[in-house]
């Protein structure tokens, strides 16, 4: 379980997302703005924020369903579903853009069936830009479940990707 230093670990077996928001509501009642820090609570505590917990949030926080949502959607921090096994980052910087990123993320769409902030369809990686790893050296440059790799070819991030998935 992931914890920060402002969250209690404790044991969410057996509740729901409904319930892990209800309790991020009470931990912090009173709080002027506590819209972001619920989100953050529910999202450290089950992975994401899925859908069924808008409407909790909503009626709870006496906001419309469209305001949360308006929210979730504004910070890309924030997911509606869990990541995946494996996280590929493709970095969005101009000198990787211009040096065969976007070929190169055209290519990981093709080759994960996923756009950015989503899941492949088996699970395995999820898609996310990122806007800069400090390789513009080396561009264009990805990182894979945190590492960095440079002067990556569509060529070269399929045998990344396969690596990966024979260690798997």
């Amino acid at each position: 379980m992931q914890t920060t230093p402002h969250h209690q670990e404790q044991d969410l077996s057996g509740l729901t997302p409904e319930e892990v928001a209800l309790q991020a509501v009470q931990e912090h009642a009173g709080q002027k703005g506590n819209l972001l820090p619920i989100l953050h609570t529910i999202q450290d505590r089950i992975a994401c924020i899925p859908e069924s917990v808008v409407p909790v949030l909503a009626e709870q926080l006496a906001l419309s369903r469209a305001e949360i949502h308006g929210v979730i959607s504004f910070y890309a921090h924030f997911r509606t579903q869990p990541h995946a096994t494996h996280t590929l980052e493709i970095c969005r910087a101009e000198a990787c853009q211009a040096r065969g990123g976007l070929e190169l993320t055209a290519h990981a769409r093709r080759r994960l069936n996923c756009d950015f902030h989503e899941n492949s369809d088996d699970g395995q990686y999820t898609l996310e830009p990122v806007y800069c790893l400090g390789l513009c050296a080396q561009s264009p440059a990805v990182m894979l479940d945190g590492v960095p790799h440079a002067r990556v070819t569509p060529e070269k991030l399929d045998a990344l990707l396969s690596s990966q998935e024979a260690q798997s």
